[in-house]
């Protein structure tokens, strides 16, 4: 491989003829010499005569031989015939890296079974199946989405604040309620830290708009004790249709304004 000592570097490929360059010039590269290259059926090489330098090059000048060499072979690749042309070798171009294919179906569902997993478990052992079946159709409704955020985050993470955000609606963590539970033992039970399980809950709320006494999420056992169930306007006034007429009760309960018809209920 010689080098041209020229601007612009060139980098040529040179066959030896009778005798190996090793012989020439010893085995310790790089070396500096003086000779003329000559074309040969479509090879390079040289003319006979050759000149060798008595130069140390310290690492610094190898440096710089490296460099020259990359930008020659960038510029003309290694040049094995003569005559050289000018036109440089054309730019390679990155490859453009293929789109991330979109996630399947089976890939979509796995956060949710994870999460809805992990509700379970947590409800068999410290809550009830009531609370089970309010906590998934939460999960359902989060793993709906579009893009669903179960997707992002640990399922950890998410069951706890599924769990917090039921819990709260329904006063969890009031000591006369039963059961009745913190809600840093909640996060401690599901595997995650009390400030993620308040991240995700602070999420869902404002997702859903949930607050305490949710009708939509409140425990089918305490519907019947949840004022926020039964309020609804009437001509522009504000009441508690449990104290209706049975036929307005009727009419809240076809409009889908309430859960069941109070009067009627044993």
């Amino acid at each position: 491989m010689f080098l041209s000592t020229t601007e612009p570097t060139i980098a040529y490929g040179v066959l030896a003829l009778s005798q190996p360059f090793e012989d020439l010039i010893g085995p310790n590269l790089p070396v500096l010499v003086k000779t003329v290259l000559l074309p040969f059926r479509d090879k390079i090489v040289y003319d006979g005569l050759m000149n060798s330098f008595s130069i140390t090059f310290g690492p610094g000048i190898r440096r710089g031989l490296n460099e020259s060499f990359k930008e020659a072979k960038a510029r003309h690749g290694i040049v094995t015939s003569l005559p050289l042309t000018n036109v440089p070798l054309a730019r390679k171009l990155p490859k453009a890296k293929p789109a991330p294919s979109p996630p399947s179906r089976e890939e979509k569902d796995e956060p949710l079974r994870a999460i809805s997993g992990l509700i379970d478990q947590f409800c068999k052992e410290h809550l009830n199946e009531e609370y089970a079946v309010l906590c998934r159709k939460l999960a359902e409704k989060l793993g709906r989405k579009r893009p669903s955020p179960l997707l992002q985050g640990n399922p950890n993470a998410w069951a706890s604040g599924i769990v917090r955000a039921i819990v709260g609606v329904n006063f969890l963590h009031d000591k006369s309620q039963m059961p009745y539970m913190r809600a840093t033992d909640i996060d401690h039970h599901l595997g995650t830290s009390p400030s993620t399980g308040a991240a995700k809950l602070a999420a869902i709320r404002k997702m859903f708009g949930m607050h305490q006494l949710d009708p939509h999420w409140s425990l089918p056992s305490r519907l019947e004790d949840n004022p926020m169930v039964w309020m609804i306007k009437i001509n522009g006034f504000l009441m508690d249709v449990r104290y209706a007429p049975r036929e307005v009760q009727e009419i809240a309960f076809r409009k889908g304004l309430i859960p069941y018809i109070p009067a009627g209920r044993e």
